[in-house]
């Protein structure tokens, strides 16, 4: 298995032979294994046991490894968000939860079923010429859905950056991001200070948000699963990678989607639509919104920005990946300026 980044582990099928004896039993046999492509975090390997079960294996960083602030602790709250999602939002597709262990060699694993799909990501590069509005109006869909769930705190769960309203939540969540970019001397196209005078200018429209939602946070293409339904068509059949779950504003969930791009200017999007389909309240991109979604996309363009070096992302490796992020900063920062 070719590692990405430093958080992942050189894994054999033996190793995942092991790991799924301590989740099922001494008596588990796996008949086939194989690692997963396409995250930069934890290692993942899909396996097909004896009994025909197909199943995912994702194994967290080794103990001691370098993390940024929100990580800690992102396998026991992947499957804390799925048995939750299970239990409060069952019509929204994700993994059922089958184990999630300790070992003293391994650390910490978690077991899903896997289910059918390949995510849109994997069908883009793979060059399949297939209309996927379907799929990104099931999602919207499962949005909604998913918004539904109300938290018991804004931001993240456990000892991570949360706080009582929004306005706290989102604060501290973009300390601890400057705090990590501190820590790993990341170069940044504007101050820390300029940062924090920007959010608090616009700080009333994150009051507006009285209702921690339960959020994906990270539904880029990579994580929507989708299959052709019997008439050819591609639906969502899965969301995967919910370890990075928090709860705030549904708007921040609709950034990840359409990375890199505005949602609020594409209101025909199918995401949008399916979102209005399902959703029992009505969603509306006004001024106060815009401004939300632009101090979101700030965000998530930070953090793309400061993940970097503990990813083992270089200029060789990704080649202008932090000059297009810090120039959509940019963009951001002038947009929130001028209102």
């Amino acid at each position: 298995m070719t590692l990405t980044s430093p958080t992942q582990r050189s894994l054999t099928s033996a190793d995942v032979a092991h790991l799924l004896g301590a989740s099922f039993g001494p008596d588990t046999r796996v008949r086939d294994t194989g690692p997963l492509a396409g995250g930069g975090y934890a290692t993942v390997w899909w396996a097909l046991l004896d009994d025909d079960r197909r199943v995912v294996v994702k194994l967290s960083p080794p103990a001691g490894t370098p993390l940024l602030r929100y990580e800690r602790g992102l396998c026991a709250a992947e499957a804390r968000y799925f048995r939750l999602v299970a239990e409060r939002a069952p019509q929204v597709p994700v993994p059922p939860v089958l184990h999630h262990g300790t070992d003293p060699a391994y650390g910490e694993w978690l077991v899903t079923a896997m289910l059918p799909g390949r995510s849109l990501a994997d069908l883009a590069g793979a060059g399949v010429a297939v209309d996927d509005g379907p799929a990104r109006y099931d999602l919207g869909v499962a949005l909604a859905g998913l918004h539904q769930v109300t938290g018991d705190r804004f931001g993240y769960d456990d000892e991570r950056a949360g706080g009582r309203t929004w306005r706290a939540a989102f604060t501290a969540m973009l300390h601890a991001l400057l705090a990590d970019a501190a820590d790993w001397d990341v170069r940044l196209p504007v101050t820390p200070g300029r940062l924090h005078r920007l959010v608090q200018r616009h700080a009333d429209v994150l009051d507006e948000v009285r209702r921690p939602a339960l959020l994906h946070f990270d539904c880029w293409d990579g994580n929507v699963l989708a299959a052709p339904d019997p008439d050819g068509r591609l639906r969502l059949r899965a969301l995967v990678d919910g370890e990075r779950f928090l709860c705030g504003d549904p708007l921040l969930d609709l950034v990840s989607p359409l990375l890199f791009r505005r949602v609020e200017d594409e209101p025909a999007h199918p995401l949008l639509r399916g979102y209005r389909a399902a959703s029992p309240d009505p969603l509306v991109l006004d001024a106060s919104a815009r401004r939300r979604l632009g101090l979101y996309r700030l965000h998530l363009y930070l953090l793309m920005t400061v993940e970097m070096p503990s990813r083992g992302m270089t200029a060789l490796t990704h080649p202008g990946r932090h000059t297009r992020l810090a120039a959509l900063l940019d963009e951001e920062i002038a947009a929130l300026a001028s209102e």
